[in-house]
């Protein structure tokens, strides 16, 4: 059985639901969907990752479905998010959707690490259901709007930042640690890994064929 979730456990899920939801209308936004189209990509990205964990947990009910009130923000979220958009003429770009497209990712990263060392999960498969937990919603997203995966195309650390915050999640909680403190450290990592990767321009390595520069 998985500890009874804190105001902060419950605040951080909350928020890392949200931000991919934004990185989802600013994703439908690019593409000219409607609102019908938005609601469903901003969907896809804040409960795909978690969704997938769940299922791969066998954790039933799953969690947007336990607590409706999940869905009921994304949608109040979108219809926020459309108006304001179109009252501030907020023009969406690619470079608009890292910030909270990071959050989410590190937020994710630590929730469902936490929830699967709860579930007794070893260290390595915990830190991999983070890894999912944080990545196949911005995946989903991506192949909704018709775009390769940002997580596969754009050679800055993504799931490698994931899979770093996940860890320290593991290592905190093996040394005892506040389960609050856990999960905000956890996700710290990923979030400004992330950050940080995109700011630097670290890359990871690429294929390499013959006449390419």
């Amino acid at each position: 059985m998985l500890p009874a979730a804190t105001g902060l456990h419950i605040g951080i899920e909350v928020a890392g639901t949200l931000a991919f939801a934004l990185s989802g209308i600013v994703e439908a936004a690019r593409k000219k969907l409607d609102a019908v189209g938005v609601c469903v990509v901003a969907g896809v990205a804040a409960f795909g990752g978690g969704t997938l964990r769940d299922v791969l947990l066998d954790r039933r009910p799953l969690f947007w479905i336990e607590q409706s009130w999940y869905v009921w923000s994304v949608l109040l979220l979108c219809m926020a998010a459309m108006w304001l958009m179109r009252a501030k003429h907020f023009r969406p770009t690619q470079r608009s959707m890292q910030w909270p497209d990071a959050l989410g990712l590190g937020l994710f990263a630590a929730t469902g690490t936490q929830i699967a060392l709860g579930l007794h999960m070893p260290a390595l498969i915990s830190v991999l259901m983070g890894v999912i937990t944080a990545t196949f919603g911005g995946v989903l997203r991506d192949i909704v709007c018709n775009e390769i995966p940002t997580a596969f195309h754009d050679h800055h650390p993504y799931a490698v930042c994931a899979f770093a915050g996940g860890w320290v999640v593991v290592l905190l909680q093996w040394l005892g640690f506040d389960p609050d403190w856990v999960v905000a450290l956890g996700a710290a990592t990923a979030t400004l890994l992330r950050l940080a990767a995109l700011h630097f321009e670290w890359r990871l390595p690429t294929w390499k064929l013959d006449g390419d520069d």
